[in-house]
């Protein structure tokens, strides 16, 4: 997500560093860096145009305290703007106290809309809201049965006609049904068209005086960069919208669309798709994409994934093991699965702070390497799963996991080196003690891309009886690199 602007503004502000204050002479370079980032973004000119000179304002005009350089005072800057381009804070959904609230799903065919609305039906659902979706679209073939199957997926109702009534009818009828069943949230999903024309807006006028919705929100593929804004801003004239969702977030490595919707339509991002998942909706937060973009992470929003996740008594119980050593292999299948739910490795890490450095090739290795432990543990008995010493113990049982999970014996080897080895650090974690060579995604250890030199320094060996045994790392002698 936005991977080659935030390459580009990190090489604006490297042009600071090294600099004691920020002046005239030095800012321009960087100015100009951030003007030819923003433009290969895909961002709308008259926003450009505007953030360049706010940031330049800014940033001459700031103290540079004790401590903090001048790169790190206009990253500061530059993310302030950021956040208020893209709306400054969050905007939630708004709702009619006592009352049921509507929600109207308006767009462009194409852009997600009806999936968008089955996102949006289990986010509420997660929330505690009774949702009903209606199925409005009477003219996409498959659009209804798209719905329904979604919503039998998520568990949410759909309310449908078929395609012989009108869509205002529709979704009239679908409110009345509403109101009487006790549902106090009314999404509806409406038709698109390939592009905006009058017959689309009178229908969404027509639907909007039926249901009388609380927001209308117009679904918007960001992958059409700056044109979302002009999009968003057609619309509101010509229906009136409240916000919109942006979908194809994780596919746009440019993010002129959420840099240019809110300044340009005076629309905010409500949600944002990232990811094809039903599961895969975000509410939108300027101030944590912004972070996204600079590089920063976005660990607030990692927090909310594995809270949605994990189980408060789960986690109390896999801390006691990784404290006393008992963390087996069906733990670590476990945490495997729970974090294939939160999204990919690669998005996960990337919203750690510092991570976003790792390269694509590394964290796809990353991903590899986890499959192919997965079908080693899948290959293993319950309590070989419970009890990894067995296979430590016995080379029948690894040669065996070997065959079922389509490895080698070395493979199998390695990793059950590497969890045994993995035990100890969280023990020694545990006890506050900080451990060296963690095994990482450079080694294809068990922790693929976290880097770390894995096993450089630890001899492995076997006894007579074939089981691994473990020795003491090897001193080096010092070289003249280590002087």
């Amino acid at each position: 997500m936005f991977d080659e602007l935030s390459v580009r503004l990190e090489d604006a502000i490297k042009g600071l560093k090294g600099d004691t204050k920020i002046n005239e002479s030095n800012i321009d370079e960087a100015l100009k860096q951030v003007r030819r980032a923003l433009l290969q973004a895909d961002v709308s000119l008259s926003v450009i145009k505007e953030f360049v000179e706010e940031v330049r304002q800014k940033a001459l005009g700031a103290e540079v305290v004790r401590g903090v350089n001048p790169g790190q005072k206009f990253i500061q800057v530059v993310h302030e703007e950021l956040v208020q381009i893209m709306g400054g804070v969050n905007s939630p959904l708004s709702s009619k106290e006592g009352n049921i609230s509507v929600v109207l799903m308006a767009g462009l065919q194409g852009a997600g809309k009806t999936t968008a609305t089955a996102k949006l039906g289990l986010y509420l659902k997660e929330q505690g809201k009774k949702a009903l979706m209606v199925a409005a679209d009477v003219y996409r073939p498959a659009a209804i049965e798209q719905l329904k199957t979604l919503g039998d997926q998520i568990g949410v109702e759909v309310f449908s006609l078929g395609n012989n009534q009108s869509p205002e009818t529709i979704a009239k009828e679908g409110l009345d049904k509403a109101k009487k069943e006790g549902f106090d949230t009314l999404l509806v999903d409406t038709a698109g068209r390939l592009q905006i024309d009058a017959n689309m807006m009178e229908e969404m006028v027509r639907i909007r005086t039926a249901v009388e919705p609380s927001e209308t929100l117009l679904v918007v593929d960001s992958m059409i960069g700056q044109e979302a804004a002009d999009l968003t801003k057609a619309f509101h004239e010509k229906v009136g919208i409240t916000g919109a969702v942006l979908t194809k977030l994780d596919g746009d490595s440019r993010g002129g669309a959420a840099l240019s919707i809110r300044k340009i339509s005076g629309k905010p991002i409500k949600f944002i798709g990232t990811g094809e998942k039903v599961e895969a909706l975000q509410p939108f937060h300027p101030e944590r994409m912004a972070s996204r973009i600079l590089g920063m992470g976005d660990v607030l929003t990692l927090v909310e994934k594995a809270q949605k996740e994990v189980e408060i008594a789960d986690a109390e119980l896999m801390q006691k093991k990784l404290q006393e050593a008992t963390f087996d292999f069906s733990d670590f299948l476990k945490q495997m699965r729970l974090i294939k739910r939160m999204g990919s490795l690669g998005g996960l890490m990337k919203m750690i702070p510092g991570m976003n450095k790792i390269d694509d090739g590394m964290l796809k290795s990353g991903e590899e390497q986890l499959r192919k432990i997965e079908a080693m543990i899948g290959s293993m008995t319950s309590e070989e799963r419970t009890k990894p010493e067995l296979l430590a113990a016995q080379p029948s049982r690894r040669h065996r996991v070997a065959l079922g999970s389509g490895y080698s014996s070395p493979d199998v080897d390695k990793v059950l080196a590497d969890f045994q080895k993995m035990r100890g650090f969280m023990k020694q974690m545990s006890a506050g003690q900080m451990p060296g060579g963690m095994p990482g995604m450079g080694d294809g250890g068990m922790f693929p891309g976290m880097g770390g030199g894995g096993n450089s320094n630890l001899s492995r060996s076997r006894n007579n009886s074939g089981s691994i045994k473990r020795q003491r790392p090897i001193k080096k002698k010092k070289g003249f690199g280590d002087l």
